[in-house]
C-alpha cells in the first residue's frame, strides 16, 4: 500500500517536471522566434539581386557593288546600327585605298541620289544585309581651295595687265601714252574687291567641309580668270579711252563702288553670325548700321551690293567687258536665264549709247 502510494507520487513529480520542462522549452522557442523576427525586421526590406542584361548589338553587312557593272567590289562587315555613311566610306577606303572617302558616292539604287554622309545605316536598312551601289565621283577638292583659287587668280592677273608687261602690249606705245587717272582707280577698286573676297573666305564665311569635283574648280577659275583678263586688257590698254564725263563720272562711280563694297562686307559678317533663339536661328534684321537697312527692301542685301559694285565699276571704266560681267553677275544671282537675250540687248545698247567711246 505504501509502495503504491510512493509510486503514484513519483509519477506525479515526473508529470509535473515534464510539464515544466515543456513550458520552459516553449518559452525558449517563443523567445528565439521573437529575437529572429526582430532581427529580420530591423534588417530592412530584402534587396533583389540585380539581373545583368546583355544588350544585343545588331551588326550589318554592307555589300558594295559597282553602279555600272553590278559587280561586287567589296563587303564591309561588322557595321553597327549607329554607323553613318561616312563611317562606311572610311571602311571602304581601308578595303580599297585607291578611292578616298570624298571620292566615293554611294546609292541605294542605281541612278538614285547619293546618300549624305550623316545618314545612319539603321535608317536605310531593311535587313542585316544592305546593298549599296558605288560611283566614282572623280578627283575632289575642298570648297575652301575652290574659292581661294577663284579669287586669287583675278587679283594677280589684273596686276599683270596693269604693269603692262611687254608680252601683252607694245612697249613703244605703252611708254608714249600716259595713263588716265581712271586706270589707277580701277586697279585699286578691282584689288579691293578680290582682297575682300579672300579675307572673307578665310575669316568670315563658314565654308562647308565638303568637297566638289575638280571640274567645278576648273569652270569657276575659267569664268573669273577669263573675265578678269578681258576687262584688264581693255582698261590697261595704251589706247584706252577715258569716260565720257571725265573725272566727275569716275569720282561718283568710285565712291558708289566703295560704299557697295563696305555694305557687302557688313552684310556678310551679319549673315555669318545669325541670332539664335532656342533651337531656331532668326534671320538678321536691320540695326543701327546703315548698311543693314537694305534688309527692309530685300532678304539678301549682299547680292544687291554685289551688283551695285559691278555696275559702278562699269560706269567708272566705261568698258564693254565690264558691262558683260555685270550682266553675268545679274543673271547668275537672280536666275533669270530666260531673259538673258532681252537683258543683254538692253544692257549693251544702254552703255554703248551713253558711255562707250572708241578710238581707232
Amino acid at each position: 500500500m505504501f509502495k503504491r502510494h510512493k509510486s503514484l507520487a513519483s509519477e506525479r513529480k515526473r508529470e509535473i517536471f515534464s510539464r515544466g520542462a515543456t513550458r520552459s522549452i516553449l518559452k525558449n522557442d517563443l523567445r528565439n522566434f521573437h529575437c529572429l523576427s526582430h532581427f529580420v525586421l530591423s534588417a530592412g526590406p530584402l534587396k533583389s539581386i540585380p539581373v545583368v542584361k546583355h544588350s544585343k548589338t545588331t551588326h550589318f553587312e554592307i555589300e558594295v557593288l559597282d553602279a555600272q557593272t553590278r559587280k561586287q567590289i567589296c563587303i564591309v562587315d561588322k557595321v553597327i546600327q549607329t554607323s553613318t555613311i561616312h563611317d562606311v566610306k572610311q571602311k571602304f577606303h581601308k578595303a580599297c585605298p585607291k578611292w578616298y572617302p570624298s571620292r566615293v558616292g554611294l546609292q541605294l539604287e542605281r541612278g538614285g541620289p547619293f546618300l549624305k554622309d550623316y545618314i545612319t545605316i539603321q535608317s536605310i536598312a531593311t535587313s542585316s544585309i544592305v546593298t549599296l551601289y558605288f560611283t566614282d565621283l572623280g578627283q575632289q577638292v575642298s570648297w575652301t581651295t575652290v574659292f581661294l583659287a577663284e579669287y586669287t587668280g583675278p587679283l594677280l592677273i589684273y596686276l599683270l595687265f596693269y604693269l603692262r608687261i611687254p608680252y601683252i602690249y607694245d612697249m613703244k606705245e605703252s611708254s608714249r601714252r600716259l595713263r588716265h587717272p581712271v586706270v589707277h582707280v580701277a586697279c585699286f577698286c578691282h584689288c579691293i574687291h578680290y582682297i575682300r573676297y579672300l579675307l572673307e573666305t578665310l575669316f568670315v564665311h563658314k565654308v562647308s567641309a565638303g568637297h566638289t569635283p575638280l571640274k567645278n574648280l576648273i569652270k569657276g577659275c575659267a569664268f573669273y580668270w577669263g573675265f578678269t583678263s578681258w576687262i584688264a586688257y581693255y582698261i590697261n590698254h595704251p589706247q584706252y579711252t577715258p569716260p565720257s564725263f571725265g573725272n566727275r563720272q569716275v569720282t561718283i562711280s568710285a565712291i558708289n563702288f566703295l560704299i557697295c563694297e563696305a555694305g557687302n562686307h557688313f552684310i556678310n559678317v551679319i549673315l555669318s553670325h545669325p541670332n539664335h533663339t532656342g533651337v531656331n536661328a532668326c534671320f538678321p534684321s536691320p540695326n543701327y548700321n546703315p548698311f543693314t537697312w537694305m534688309f527692309f527692301l530685300v532678304s539678301c542685301p549682299n547680292y544687291t551690293y554685289e551688283i551695285g559694285s559691278w555696275i559702278s565699276f562699269t560706269v567708272m571704266t566705261q568698258t564693254l567687258p565690264a558691262d558683260h560681267l555685270s550682266l553675268e553677275a545679274l543673271t547668275y544671282l537672280f536666275h533669270i536665264r530666260r531673259l538673258i537675250p532681252l537683258i543683254y540687248l538692253y544692257w549693251s545698247l544702254y552703255f554703248s549709247v551713253l558711255f562707250y567711246n572708241t578710238e581707232e
